[in-house]
Protein backbone atom coordinates (compact mmCIF):
# COMPACT_ATOMS: atom_id res chain seq x y z
CA UNK A 1 0.00 0.00 0.00
CA UNK A 2 1.41 3.73 -0.40
CA UNK A 3 1.11 5.83 2.45
CA UNK A 4 -1.66 9.00 1.88
CA UNK A 5 0.34 11.50 0.44
CA UNK A 6 -1.48 14.16 2.13
CA UNK A 7 -0.84 12.70 5.38
CA UNK A 8 2.62 12.07 4.65
CA UNK A 9 3.04 15.91 4.03
CA UNK A 10 1.31 17.11 7.42
CA UNK A 11 3.72 14.67 8.96
CA UNK A 12 6.89 15.80 7.55
CA UNK A 13 5.99 19.56 7.58
CA UNK A 14 7.04 18.74 11.41
CA UNK A 15 9.88 16.92 11.46
CA UNK A 16 12.40 18.06 13.52
CA UNK A 17 10.24 20.70 15.96
CA UNK A 18 9.63 20.98 19.29
CA UNK A 19 6.44 19.22 20.04
CA UNK A 20 6.10 17.51 16.53
CA UNK A 21 5.51 14.29 18.20
CA UNK A 22 2.01 15.33 19.30
CA UNK A 23 1.27 16.88 15.83
CA UNK A 24 1.47 13.74 13.81
CA UNK A 25 -1.62 12.82 11.58
CA UNK A 26 -3.19 9.93 13.44
CA UNK A 27 -3.77 7.10 14.20
CA UNK A 28 -0.43 6.82 13.83
CA UNK A 29 2.67 3.89 14.66
CA UNK A 30 5.15 5.30 16.60
CA UNK A 31 9.27 4.18 17.62
CA UNK A 32 10.49 5.55 20.66
CA UNK A 33 14.29 6.37 19.76
CA UNK A 34 16.02 6.50 23.22
CA UNK A 35 14.21 2.96 24.21
CA UNK A 36 14.09 1.58 20.69
CA UNK A 37 18.67 1.74 20.37
CA UNK A 38 18.92 0.97 24.14
CA UNK A 39 16.63 -2.46 23.17
CA UNK A 40 19.06 -3.07 20.22
CA UNK A 41 22.13 -2.49 22.23
CA UNK A 42 21.09 -4.70 25.40
CA UNK A 43 20.17 -7.42 22.54
CA UNK A 44 23.36 -7.68 20.38
CA UNK A 45 25.23 -7.49 23.81
CA UNK A 46 23.84 -10.28 25.10
CA UNK A 47 23.96 -12.57 21.99
CA UNK A 48 28.01 -11.56 21.78
CA UNK A 49 28.24 -12.18 25.38
CA UNK A 50 26.52 -15.82 24.96
CA UNK A 51 28.72 -16.56 21.52
CA UNK A 52 25.64 -16.51 19.26
CA UNK A 53 25.31 -15.01 16.30
CA UNK A 54 22.22 -12.97 16.10
CA UNK A 55 19.56 -12.94 12.74
CA UNK A 56 16.65 -10.91 13.79
CA UNK A 57 13.17 -11.79 12.74
CA UNK A 58 11.82 -8.77 10.41
CA UNK A 59 8.39 -10.14 10.78
CA UNK A 60 8.10 -7.93 14.12
CA UNK A 61 9.23 -4.67 12.31
CA UNK A 62 8.90 -5.23 8.66
CA UNK A 63 11.20 -1.99 7.76
CA UNK A 64 14.88 -1.34 5.69
CA UNK A 65 15.40 1.07 7.85
CA UNK A 66 14.47 -0.64 11.44
CA UNK A 67 16.58 -3.54 9.86
CA UNK A 68 19.69 -1.70 9.14
CA UNK A 69 19.85 -0.57 12.58
CA UNK A 70 20.02 -3.90 13.91
CA UNK A 71 23.08 -4.89 11.59
CA UNK A 72 24.88 -2.15 11.69
CA UNK A 73 24.60 -2.81 15.59
CA UNK A 74 26.19 -6.39 14.71
CA UNK A 75 22.95 -8.93 13.33
CA UNK A 76 24.35 -11.53 10.66
CA UNK A 77 21.42 -10.34 8.45
CA UNK A 78 17.44 -10.86 8.98
CA UNK A 79 14.92 -13.61 9.59
CA UNK A 80 11.43 -13.08 7.30
CA UNK A 81 8.53 -15.50 6.99
CA UNK A 82 7.19 -14.50 4.26
CA UNK A 83 8.51 -14.35 0.31
CA UNK A 84 7.23 -11.21 0.04
CA UNK A 85 8.78 -9.76 3.10
CA UNK A 86 11.87 -10.76 2.08
CA UNK A 87 11.86 -9.55 -1.43
CA UNK A 88 10.63 -6.32 -0.46
CA UNK A 89 13.99 -6.31 2.20
CA UNK A 90 16.04 -7.44 -0.64
CA UNK A 91 14.79 -4.81 -3.12
CA UNK A 92 15.79 -2.37 -0.32
CA UNK A 93 19.35 -3.20 -0.60
CA UNK A 94 19.17 -5.75 2.90
CA UNK A 95 20.55 -9.16 2.42
CA UNK A 96 21.96 -12.13 5.01
CA UNK A 97 17.86 -13.01 4.95
CA UNK A 98 16.28 -16.46 6.17
CA UNK A 99 12.90 -16.97 5.17
CA UNK A 100 11.72 -19.51 8.34
CA UNK A 101 8.47 -20.73 6.77
CA UNK A 102 8.48 -23.49 4.26
CA UNK A 103 7.78 -22.26 0.83
CA UNK A 104 5.24 -24.64 -0.87
CA UNK A 105 4.79 -25.00 -4.97
CA UNK A 106 6.83 -24.69 -8.02
CA UNK A 107 5.50 -20.89 -8.13
CA UNK A 108 7.28 -19.95 -4.74
CA UNK A 109 10.35 -21.82 -5.32
CA UNK A 110 10.98 -20.08 -8.36
CA UNK A 111 10.44 -16.57 -6.86
CA UNK A 112 12.99 -18.04 -4.06
CA UNK A 113 15.70 -18.40 -6.60
CA UNK A 114 15.14 -14.91 -8.44
CA UNK A 115 15.64 -13.55 -4.63
CA UNK A 116 18.78 -15.60 -4.28
CA UNK A 117 19.99 -13.44 -7.28
CA UNK A 118 18.99 -10.08 -5.05
CA UNK A 119 20.78 -11.59 -1.96
CA UNK A 120 22.98 -14.67 -2.69
CA UNK A 121 23.49 -15.27 1.35
CA UNK A 122 19.78 -16.30 1.18
CA UNK A 123 18.89 -19.48 3.37
CA UNK A 124 15.35 -21.19 2.87
CA UNK A 125 13.91 -24.13 5.52
CA UNK A 126 12.42 -27.11 3.94
CA UNK A 127 10.57 -29.96 5.71
CA UNK A 128 9.64 -32.28 3.17
CA UNK A 129 11.11 -33.74 -0.49
CA UNK A 130 8.46 -32.18 -2.24
CA UNK A 131 9.92 -28.65 -1.51
CA UNK A 132 13.63 -29.42 -2.26
CA UNK A 133 12.68 -31.15 -5.46
CA UNK A 134 10.87 -27.49 -6.74
CA UNK A 135 13.93 -25.51 -5.38
CA UNK A 136 15.92 -27.78 -7.07
CA UNK A 137 14.49 -27.73 -10.20
CA UNK A 138 14.14 -23.73 -9.82
CA UNK A 139 17.41 -22.89 -8.96
CA UNK A 140 18.84 -24.92 -12.10
CA UNK A 141 16.67 -23.49 -14.14
CA UNK A 142 17.71 -19.32 -12.66
CA UNK A 143 21.03 -20.55 -12.21
CA UNK A 144 21.90 -19.47 -8.92
CA UNK A 145 22.52 -22.23 -5.94
CA UNK A 146 20.07 -21.80 -2.88
CA UNK A 147 21.14 -22.95 0.65
CA UNK A 148 18.89 -24.63 2.48
CA UNK A 149 17.77 -25.37 6.40
CA UNK A 150 16.14 -28.71 7.29
CA UNK A 151 13.26 -27.55 9.74
CA UNK A 152 12.88 -29.63 12.75
CA UNK A 153 9.84 -29.70 14.61
CA UNK A 154 10.65 -29.31 18.66
CA UNK A 155 6.79 -29.64 19.95
CA UNK A 156 5.00 -26.71 18.23
CA UNK A 157 3.62 -29.17 15.22
CA UNK A 158 3.39 -25.90 12.92
CA UNK A 159 5.93 -27.16 10.46
CA UNK A 160 8.85 -29.25 10.67
CA UNK A 161 10.02 -33.25 10.65
CA UNK A 162 9.11 -34.56 13.02
CA UNK A 163 11.94 -37.47 13.02
CA UNK A 164 15.84 -37.17 13.18
CA UNK A 165 15.15 -39.96 10.56
CA UNK A 166 13.06 -37.40 8.47
CA UNK A 167 15.76 -35.07 8.38
CA UNK A 168 18.40 -37.44 7.46
CA UNK A 169 16.19 -38.55 4.92
CA UNK A 170 15.68 -34.96 3.49
CA UNK A 171 19.72 -34.18 3.63
CA UNK A 172 19.93 -36.99 1.54
CA UNK A 173 18.09 -35.63 -0.93
CA UNK A 174 19.27 -32.22 -1.18
CA UNK A 175 22.87 -33.39 -1.38
CA UNK A 176 21.75 -34.75 -4.71
CA UNK A 177 20.94 -31.81 -6.34
CA UNK A 178 23.94 -29.48 -7.09
CA UNK A 179 21.79 -26.09 -7.10
CA UNK A 180 21.02 -26.75 -3.30
CA UNK A 181 23.73 -26.52 -0.47
CA UNK A 182 22.99 -27.86 3.43
CA UNK A 183 23.58 -25.23 5.61
CA UNK A 184 22.07 -26.49 8.52
CA UNK A 185 18.60 -26.71 10.80
CA UNK A 186 16.56 -24.61 12.48
CA UNK A 187 14.43 -25.31 15.47
CA UNK A 188 11.62 -22.48 16.48
CA UNK A 189 9.35 -23.18 19.34
CA UNK A 190 6.92 -20.05 19.16
CA UNK A 191 5.11 -21.42 21.17
CA UNK A 192 7.56 -21.09 24.46
CA UNK A 193 7.82 -17.30 23.94
CA UNK A 194 4.89 -15.97 26.02
CA UNK A 195 5.04 -18.80 28.81
CA UNK A 196 4.66 -16.93 32.01
CA UNK A 197 7.88 -17.20 34.30
CA UNK A 198 11.23 -18.32 33.34
CA UNK A 199 11.60 -21.61 34.98
CA UNK A 200 8.22 -22.91 33.11
CA UNK A 201 9.77 -21.44 29.90
CA UNK A 202 13.19 -22.76 30.32
CA UNK A 203 11.49 -26.48 30.62
CA UNK A 204 9.45 -25.87 27.45
CA UNK A 205 12.88 -25.13 26.04
CA UNK A 206 15.21 -28.03 27.19
CA UNK A 207 12.70 -30.18 26.01
CA UNK A 208 12.55 -28.85 22.45
CA UNK A 209 16.18 -28.68 22.33
CA UNK A 210 16.32 -32.00 23.12
CA UNK A 211 14.44 -33.08 20.31
CA UNK A 212 16.20 -30.73 17.89
CA UNK A 213 19.97 -32.12 19.06
CA UNK A 214 18.69 -35.18 18.36
CA UNK A 215 18.13 -34.39 14.95
CA UNK A 216 21.76 -32.51 14.63
CA UNK A 217 23.35 -35.49 16.04
CA UNK A 218 21.84 -37.45 13.43
CA UNK A 219 22.40 -35.75 10.90
CA UNK A 220 25.97 -35.29 11.70
CA UNK A 221 26.55 -39.45 12.13
CA UNK A 222 25.33 -39.94 9.03
CA UNK A 223 28.04 -37.67 7.46
CA UNK A 224 26.37 -34.26 6.93
CA UNK A 225 28.12 -30.98 8.05
CA UNK A 226 25.60 -29.07 10.23
CA UNK A 227 27.05 -25.76 10.70
CA UNK A 228 24.39 -23.44 11.54
CA UNK A 229 21.15 -24.28 14.07
CA UNK A 230 19.17 -21.32 14.60
CA UNK A 231 16.15 -20.69 16.49
CA UNK A 232 14.91 -18.86 19.37
CA UNK A 233 13.15 -15.91 20.29
CA UNK A 234 13.31 -13.03 22.94
CA UNK A 235 11.12 -14.67 25.36
CA UNK A 236 13.57 -17.66 25.53
CA UNK A 237 17.12 -15.89 24.68
CA UNK A 238 18.11 -16.99 28.54
CA UNK A 239 17.37 -20.51 28.13
CA UNK A 240 18.75 -20.89 24.55
CA UNK A 241 21.81 -19.14 25.41
CA UNK A 242 22.48 -21.79 28.86
CA UNK A 243 21.00 -24.56 26.43
CA UNK A 244 23.81 -24.25 24.58
CA UNK A 245 22.31 -25.88 21.19
CA UNK A 246 21.82 -23.05 19.22
CA UNK A 247 24.53 -21.07 17.54
CA UNK A 248 22.31 -18.23 15.95
CA UNK A 249 19.29 -16.55 17.47
CA UNK A 250 16.12 -14.66 15.72
CA UNK A 251 14.58 -12.97 18.35
CA UNK A 252 12.24 -9.97 17.21
CA UNK A 253 9.87 -8.45 19.36
CA UNK A 254 12.12 -7.33 22.11
CA UNK A 255 12.78 -3.97 19.55
CA UNK A 256 9.43 -2.92 20.52
CA UNK A 257 7.46 -5.46 23.02
CA UNK A 258 3.89 -4.97 23.53
CA UNK A 259 1.05 -6.67 26.15
CA UNK A 260 1.83 -10.13 25.47
CA UNK A 261 5.42 -9.80 26.13
CA UNK A 262 4.86 -7.67 29.07
CA UNK A 263 2.45 -10.06 30.84
CA UNK A 264 4.31 -13.26 30.30
CA UNK A 265 7.80 -11.86 30.82
CA UNK A 266 7.48 -9.44 33.59
CA UNK A 267 10.84 -8.49 35.31
CA UNK A 268 12.56 -11.64 34.61
CA UNK A 269 16.07 -11.58 32.34
CA UNK A 270 13.82 -11.60 29.38
CA UNK A 271 11.60 -8.91 30.30
CA UNK A 272 14.38 -6.37 30.48
CA UNK A 273 13.66 -4.46 27.59
CA UNK A 274 11.76 -1.63 27.70
CA UNK A 275 8.44 -0.31 25.71
CA UNK A 276 9.22 1.40 22.53
CA UNK A 277 6.65 0.88 20.07
CA UNK A 278 3.61 3.05 20.63
CA UNK A 279 -0.17 3.86 18.39
CA UNK A 280 -0.78 7.45 19.00
CA UNK A 281 -4.61 8.69 18.99
CA UNK A 282 -6.33 11.37 19.42
CA UNK A 283 -9.76 12.10 21.52
CA UNK A 284 -12.64 13.08 18.82
CA UNK A 285 -15.68 13.11 21.13
CA UNK A 286 -16.05 14.62 24.51
CA UNK A 287 -20.00 14.36 25.35
CA UNK A 288 -19.86 11.22 27.03
CA UNK A 289 -19.70 11.49 30.87
CA UNK A 290 -17.99 8.40 31.68
CA UNK A 291 -15.50 8.32 29.04
CA UNK A 292 -14.31 9.61 25.91
CA UNK A 293 -13.86 8.58 22.10
CA UNK A 294 -10.48 8.18 20.23
CA UNK A 295 -9.65 7.66 16.77
CA UNK A 296 -8.21 4.69 17.08
CA UNK A 297 -10.58 1.20 17.05
CA UNK A 298 -10.08 -2.62 15.97
CA UNK A 299 -8.69 -1.13 12.72
CA UNK A 300 -5.38 0.43 15.08
CA UNK A 301 -4.32 -2.59 16.46
CA UNK A 302 -3.94 -6.44 16.40
CA UNK A 303 -6.33 -7.58 18.54
CA UNK A 304 -5.18 -10.61 19.67
CA UNK A 305 -4.29 -10.68 23.28
CA UNK A 306 -4.93 -7.87 26.19
CA UNK A 307 -6.48 -4.70 25.02
CA UNK A 308 -4.14 -1.70 24.14
CA UNK A 309 -3.10 0.10 27.67
CA UNK A 310 -2.89 3.79 27.51
CA UNK A 311 0.56 5.37 28.69
CA UNK A 312 1.40 8.56 30.06
CA UNK A 313 0.89 10.80 33.13
CA UNK A 314 -2.39 12.01 31.58
CA UNK A 315 -4.57 8.49 30.56
CA UNK A 316 -1.94 6.33 32.62
CA UNK A 317 -4.27 3.80 34.05
CA UNK A 318 -7.44 4.35 32.13
CA UNK A 319 -9.27 1.65 30.74
CA UNK A 320 -9.73 1.46 26.73
CA UNK A 321 -12.09 -0.92 25.04
CA UNK A 322 -12.58 -1.02 21.26
CA UNK A 323 -15.72 0.94 19.69
CA UNK A 324 -16.13 0.02 16.56
CA UNK A 325 -13.49 -0.31 13.41
CA UNK A 326 -12.14 3.05 13.48
CA UNK A 327 -12.79 3.94 17.48
CA UNK A 328 -11.54 3.50 20.83
CA UNK A 329 -13.72 4.00 24.47
CA UNK A 330 -11.69 5.32 26.54
CA UNK A 331 -12.20 6.11 30.43
CA UNK A 332 -12.07 9.37 31.67
CA UNK A 333 -9.30 10.00 34.73
CA UNK A 334 -10.22 10.67 37.97
CA UNK A 335 -8.66 13.84 38.30
CA UNK A 336 -6.83 16.33 36.07
CA UNK A 337 -8.48 19.00 34.34
CA UNK A 338 -11.21 18.48 31.43
CA UNK A 339 -10.46 16.63 28.61
CA UNK A 340 -10.32 18.79 25.22
CA UNK A 341 -11.23 17.63 21.65
CA UNK A 342 -7.60 16.71 19.87
CA UNK A 343 -5.73 15.76 23.10
CA UNK A 344 -3.26 12.65 22.32
CA UNK A 345 -3.07 9.44 24.32
CA UNK A 346 -0.22 6.89 23.49
CA UNK A 347 -1.16 3.19 23.93
CA UNK A 348 1.06 0.06 23.67
CA UNK A 349 -0.57 -2.40 21.44
CA UNK A 350 -1.22 -5.78 22.25
CA UNK A 351 0.99 -7.65 20.04
CA UNK A 352 3.54 -5.50 17.95
CA UNK A 353 3.88 -7.76 14.88
CA UNK A 354 0.36 -7.74 13.70
CA UNK A 355 -0.48 -4.10 14.13
CA UNK A 356 2.85 -3.08 12.62
CA UNK A 357 1.37 -5.02 9.40
CA UNK A 358 -1.38 -2.64 9.51
CA UNK A 359 0.45 0.53 8.98
CA UNK A 360 2.50 2.34 5.97
CA UNK A 361 4.71 4.33 8.24
CA UNK A 362 6.89 5.26 11.30
CA UNK A 363 7.28 7.61 13.08
CA UNK A 364 10.29 7.89 15.08
CA UNK A 365 10.29 10.32 17.90
CA UNK A 366 12.90 11.41 20.76
CA UNK A 367 11.30 13.10 23.34
CA UNK A 368 8.34 15.42 22.08
CA UNK A 369 10.01 15.89 18.58
CA UNK A 370 9.61 13.48 15.31
CA UNK A 371 12.69 13.17 14.35
CA UNK A 372 12.12 10.51 11.11
CA UNK A 373 9.69 9.11 8.64
CA UNK A 374 10.17 5.22 7.02
CA UNK A 375 8.46 3.18 5.11
CA UNK A 376 6.98 -0.06 6.07
CA UNK A 377 8.47 -2.05 2.97
CA UNK A 378 7.21 -5.36 4.08
CA UNK A 379 4.11 -4.58 5.47
CA UNK A 380 1.00 -6.36 3.82
CA UNK A 381 3.42 -8.89 2.20
CA UNK A 382 1.63 -11.91 3.30
CA UNK A 383 2.56 -13.74 0.39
Amino acid sequence: MTPNPIVMKQAEARIGSAGSRFCIPTPALLVDLDPFERNVARMAQRAAAASVALRPHAKTHKSAAIGRKQIDAGAVGLCCVKLGEAEALAHAGLGGLLITSPVGGAAGAARAAELARLDPDLLMVVDHEDQVRDLAAAAKAAGVYVSLLIDIDVGHGRTGVFTPAAAVALAEQISGQPALRLAGVQGYGGHWQHIVGAADRRNAVESGMARLTAGVNALRANGYRVPLVTGGGTGTFSADAELHVLNEVQPGSYIFMDNQYRDALGNDADGGFEQSLFVQAQVISINAKEWVTIDAGLKAFATDGPVPRPVGARFGGSQYSYFGDEHGKLMRPSNGPPIALGERVELIPPHCDPTIDRYDVLHFVRGDVLVEMAPIEAAHRSQ
